[in-house]
């Protein structure tokens, strides 16, 4: 293990809201359970990651993508020495924005919502912890720490789009504690790229169970036909399936490697000392080496051809577009008959928004079919 806790944020300046201190947990712990204790992170059981919930038990849904995102930035956090709560509540946090039918869902809200400041899944996320998430007296929201705050906004980097961050969650309800043109933790940073660790590996995994491409096919990609080839001998007829665990096992195992140690070389290479040396720093410190940035380019692109292309999936795709862009109607016609009153005099478009992202794939399909 290597010891970069002086570059971890261990120490928070506080939420939005003052609350006392915890005895039994740190700020980041209590971040992570209010998280797990949210409706919205129940609604991820119910999610598309890519394959409708409806289509079978065992396939990935948003609640397991995020599990799994949480155990992989635990690994590299903790060899790391920075603070793996941190890591763990961004990775359990990062999806609580996506709508019904995962991408193909926010990209019919954002056409639904375009003339009224758009949509986007990860300033939902920020709309659901701040406001929607209604469980204390004293204030709206979670009241998180603002160290989760900052990792949710910028795991991707600095921000940009303030028109989009005024329409949906308002910049002055950061009240001054974000700085919007740092770089973010190095938590949030390792949060971010277990996504891409994850569901490069996890759908492969599922795309192989619902038959979209073989085992032949993947390993025409020679970052696959290597660790393939390594248990080659062991192949039988009766474990053929347990092949596909072992070759995902392993690719993780190597990216987490490539991640930690290309993030080791960065932190040499560009002096990083302290905290405000990753802040400033304009590019991200954790990412991957040159090597495995073209070996995650080519799964990726595997993926969008053989996966996220295949006609099956578009399919499936566009008629949750259709129920997406149905609802939107039928709601906008009829606002009363959903949603509170208060809530509409507020900002009526906006709350037609949260309350159709909020929805589980089949509570969206049990509201559709009875429209029709």
């Amino acid at each position: 293990m290597k010891n970069y806790s002086k570059l971890g944020l261990f120490k928070s300046r506080g939420r939005l809201n003052y609350e006392p201190k915890n005895i039994y947990r740190t700020p980041f712990q209590r971040d992570r359970d209010r998280i797990i204790h949210s409706a919205s992170f129940r609604r991820l059981k119910h999610k598309t990651q890519v394959f409708v919930n409806t289509e079978g038990d065992h396939y990935r849904t948003r609640i397991t993508h995020s599990i799994e995102v949480a155990q992989i930035a635990r690994t590299i956090a903790k060899y790391l020495n920075l603070n793996d709560d941190l890591a763990e509540t961004l990775s359990l946090a990062h999806d609580l924005g996506h709508t019904p039918f995962g991408h193909a869902g926010e990209f019919a809200l954002n056409d639904c919502m375009i003339n009224h400041g758009g949509f986007d899944h990860n300033l939902q996320t920020l709309r659901i912890v701040m406001f929607l998430e209604n469980k204390y007296l004293k204030f709206n929201g979670l009241n998180l720490t603002v160290e989760t705050l900052d990792g949710l906004l910028k795991h991707n980097g600095p921000f940009k789009d303030f028109s989009k961050l005024d329409s949906i969650i308002g910049t002055k309800n950061f009240k001054n504690k974000i700085n919007f043109h740092h770089n973010t933790s190095l938590e949030a940073q390792i949060a971010s790229i277990s996504d891409d660790v994850a569901y490069n590996n996890h759908d492969i995994q599922d795309g192989i169970k619902a038959k979209l491409f073989s085992l032949n096919e993947l390993i025409e990609i020679n970052f696959f036909k290597e660790i393939y080839n390594s248990y080659k001998k062991n192949i039988k007829r009766d474990n053929k399936e347990i092949i596909i665990y072992q070759i995902i096992r392993d690719s993780i195992n190597l990216m987490v490697k490539d991640i930690i140690k290309n993030s080791i070389k960065n932190i040499k290479e560009n002096n990083i000392k302290k905290i405000s040396d990753i802040q400033k720093n304009k590019k991200q410190t954790v990412i991957f080496s040159k090597k495995f940035l073209s070996i995650e380019k080519e799964i990726k692109q595997f993926l969008k051809t053989k996966m996220y292309n295949n006609k099956s999936v578009l399919i499936k795709n566009n008629n949750g577009k259709k129920v997406i862009k149905k609802l939107f109607k039928m709601i906008t016609n009829q606002p009363r008959k959903f949603i509170k009153v208060s809530d509409l005099k507020t900002d009526q478009y906006r709350s037609i928004s949260d309350y159709i992202s909020g929805m589980t794939d089949r509570f969206a399909i049990q509201l559709y079919k009875s429209s029709i």
